[in-house]
This record gives structure tokens, sequence and C-alpha cells, in this order.
């Protein structure tokens, strides 16, 4: 075994078994730490939390994870459980995991910022943005071939329907065959597309799974919203990130590949065996390897990223759209965006699509008292759904194994990482929940208070990149 090898071994043995003690040193997380009971945390409690996630290992429903609790501006729980790769190393604290949906808010903040400049409004028609979609269609039933009948869609979808999936798009995600604009944008190998102006071009063809405004159904919304940032900005949706969010905000393993130097890092990726429930690899097609930059870079899912670098991400959206000096956003577009978007009434049912709610169907994924912002889940009324999360939390998980909140009413973010389909369900992200909120004993008036960054924490402000109408 290397010397380089055994290092990492040492490491990570003592952030297993030294937590967030050892891990804070870590240039990885780029937070100072705080003990539990100064950031108002039980912290036998906390265990649990610490508990519960080795537990999912020594069962054998995980490979490993990284979990990651701040408050106050201080990590206070930073943990890494079992192994990066199965018969392999222990996890690193800054392994780096595909993040896939939770690109969607980074895709939202994206968005955001040319909404600050002034290059687009929330009630604008997409068409004014994506002439494409000027004669967007509907599929009204099927033909003796089996083919869907296209009528003209009653209204042109708006940009704020787009930013919140009630556009009236389809994903393609699998060949369903109950739905004829999913089985067509799966069969069109739309999220295959060789560019984003291909995705476009491919989806204004293709019929919508409803009409604008009519129900909420997840989508490649993220995506065209993707394309959008590169016409409106005049460059590739991954320069625009890294210039205006990543290296501003210090997110320097956060990208839509992992380059040769960084691969070591990567945490394997996982199914369940349909038969035996045990782990094996997943398998993936061609268009999904993240060793290469993407033909197109996915607003919806392509990001792959670390515990730590999310975490400046989320600090930045808990202080209001800034982060050590460096504005990425004003508070009013953060709140603009975290705020329920979705007319009264609607919900979330068991089929993945929104409308008026009727006694019966069962809010999903999404519970009572919950909304959607712009491009974020929202808590509206926390008690409605049982959840512990204060009023205003945001949320937000992807297919393979990641999810965090972020909860301005507590002043706390959480991210979880593990690198399994469809996480370990259903409820690691819930369970998660509940054991945080259950170890905390102080409000957030009366916790520890934050002291500024140390000074060579401090970055300074990257000035704005020129944006442009293009194409």
């Amino acid at each position: 075994m290397t010397v380089g090898r055994l290092r990492r071994h040492a490491l990570s043995f003592l952030a297993g078994v030294l937590g967030c003690a050892a891990v804070a040193a870590t240039p990885a997380l780029a937070f100072p730490r705080a003990k539990p009971e100064e950031a108002g945390f039980n912290a036998e409690r906390l265990k649990r939390l610490d508990e519960h996630m080795q537990a999912m290992v020594d069962h054998g429903q995980i490979a490993g994870g990284v979990t990651l609790l701040a408050r106050h501006g201080r990590i206070v729980d930073a943990k890494t459980f079992g192994l990066r790769a199965l018969g392999g190393e222990p996890m690193l604290i800054d392994a780096i995991f595909r993040i896939r949906s939770e690109t969607k808010p980074v895709t939202g903040v994206a968005m955001m910022i040319l909404y600050e400049q002034g290059l687009w409004q929330l009630d604008d028609p997409i068409s004014k943005y994506v002439p494409e979609f000027a004669n967007l269609r509907i599929a009204s039933g099927v033909d003796a071939a089996g083919q869907p009948i296209l009528t003209p869609i009653s209204r042109p979808p708006t940009m704020r329907e787009l930013m919140t999936h009630t556009a009236g798009f389809a994903y393609g995600i699998a060949d369903d065959p109950s739905s004829p604009s999913d089985r067509a944008y799966y069969q069109a190998g739309v999220l295959q597309s060789g560019s984003l102006q291909e995705l476009v071009r491919k989806v204004s063809g293709l019929p919508m799974f409803s009409e604008p405004g009519q129900l909420w159904r997840y989508s490649v919304a993220a995506d065209i919203q993707g394309y959008i940032v590169e016409k409106l900005s005049g460059v590739s949706l991954p320069v625009f990130m890294e210039e205006h969010i990543f290296a501003p905000l210090g997110m320097k393993d956060t990208a839509f590949y992992v380059p040769a130097e960084k691969m070591g890092r990567l945490a394997a990726l996982y199914d369940a065996d349909p038969a035996t429930g045990k782990l094996v690899p997943a398998v993936e097609g061609a268009w999904r390897d993240v060793s290469r930059p993407p033909a197109a870079a996915l607003g919806g899912g392509g990001l792959l990223s670390t515990a730590g670098d999310f975490a400046r991400f989320a600090q930045m959206i808990l202080n209001k759209g800034e982060l050590e000096g460096v504005r990425i956003l004003k508070p009013e577009s953060v709140t603009l965006m975290s705020q329920n978007h979705l007319p009264p009434g609607f919900v979330v049912t068991t089929n993945g699509t929104m409308g008026v709610l009727k006694p019966g169907p069962r809010p999903f994924p999404f519970a009572a008292g919950m909304g959607y912002g712009l491009d974020v889940a929202v808590a509206v009324d926390p008690a409605a759904s049982g959840a512990p999360v204060g009023p205003g939390t945001i949320s937000w998980g992807g297919s393979a194994g990641t999810w965090f909140w972020i909860d301005p009413a507590n002043d706390l973010f959480f991210i979880g990482m593990i690198q399994r389909l469809g996480g370990v369900g259903p409820g690691l992200d819930a369970q998660s929940r509940n054991l945080v909120y259950q170890a905390i004993e102080r409000p957030p008036q009366i916790a520890m208070a934050v002291s500024p960054p140390p000074p060579q924490a401090q970055r300074p402000a990257k000035p704005p990149g020129k944006s442009t109408l293009a194409r």
C-alpha cells in the first residue's frame, strides 16, 4: 500500500472515530465548527443520527455516506460512514457524489441571477426566450397506430410555470405506456440530446403532458431553464455556473463531470438487486458518464458535488444570497425563490400530478402543507404535514441518493449523501430530519452568537459577468 493510501485510510478512520472534531479541520468543509451544545443541540441525542446512518451501512443498505449539519454558520456534525466503494477504501469527507436533481435549485439560482439583470420576468411566456415553443401541442388521444393525436395548447406557458413544474412538460425518464407524452420523450431520447438546443428542439415537437397551469408534473423544466441561461448569458451553462456561482462561493469540486485527478474521490453508485435486496453496481447509460464533460449539461440533474461544497451553497441561501462578503443574489430574490408559487388548494397526488385537492389521494412526494417555489419545495405549513421543520424550509433531493433542507426559522441546514439509486426508502430524508430536530434544545434566538469568519476565509467580490441576449 502506498504512503498516500495509508494517509487516506488514517484520515478516514479519524473522521469516523472523532466525527466533526476531526473533519472540521479539513479544508473541504471550509466552515468553523461548534460543539452541539454551543449551537443548541443535545449531543447525546444527536448521536442517534450517526447511529442510524451507521446502521444503514451495517445492514448492507448503503455502501457509505456523508452527513453534514450546520447551524448559525458553524458545522455542528459532519461524519463519514462506510466505504466509498464496496471492497475499497473508507468514505472520504470530501467524496464526490452525483447530486442529480439537487442540480435544479442551482439552476434556479442561475436563473435568478439573470432575473436580477432584468433579462426575464416571471409571467413572460417561455416562447419569448424559446421561440421554438411558439406552437406547443398536447396529446388529445391516440390514433389507430397508437400514435398521439396532437392539438394546440390553449395558451403559452409562463416562466413562473416553467420554474414550478406547472408548465405542462413531461420528463421521459421511463417508457411509460400510460403517458403518451412521457413515452414520446423517452423514445425521442430527450435527456440524451447532443446539446441543450437539440433538447429544446425535440421537446418543441413532442406532446405536452398537460395544459399550462393545470397540473404539477415533474419534468424537463430545469433542463429548459439551462438552455435559457445559455441563451440569455451567451455562455454555456457550466461556464455560467462556474463564473457566477461555484468560483465566487469557493465550490471547487462542483461541476458537470469529474476530472481525472479527482476520480479517486468519486463515490461508487449502487442499486438494489430486485431479487435479494443486496447492493449491486448501478448500470447507467453512456450519456451519464461522469468522467468527461457531457454533450448537454442538464440543469435538471447533471451536477456532481461534495457535502462541503453544497454546504457553501446552502449557507449562501440561508444568508439570503451572500457568503463571506460575496453576494450571489439579493435578499429579495432568495425570498422570491423560496416562497410558495402554487395556486391555493393544489396538492401533489400519488401519480405525480397536481390538481385541486379532493378527498382520497395521499399527497406525494409532498405532504399536506407543502408547496413549491422556484425550483425548490417549500414547507408552507409544517404543522399540517407533521414535519418538525420551521416554516419556510426549502428542500429537495436527487435520485442517486442525496438530500438537503435549509431551515431559516431555525437557522440551520442539513446535507445527506449516499449513492444508492432511489435512496433508502421510504424516508431516510424524513428519518434524518426527525433525528436532527429531536436533538434541538434551544431556539435560534438564544443559541450561540456568530462571530465573523477568519480573514483568510474572505474572498473578494467578483464583478458581475456580462450577459447579453445571444443567438
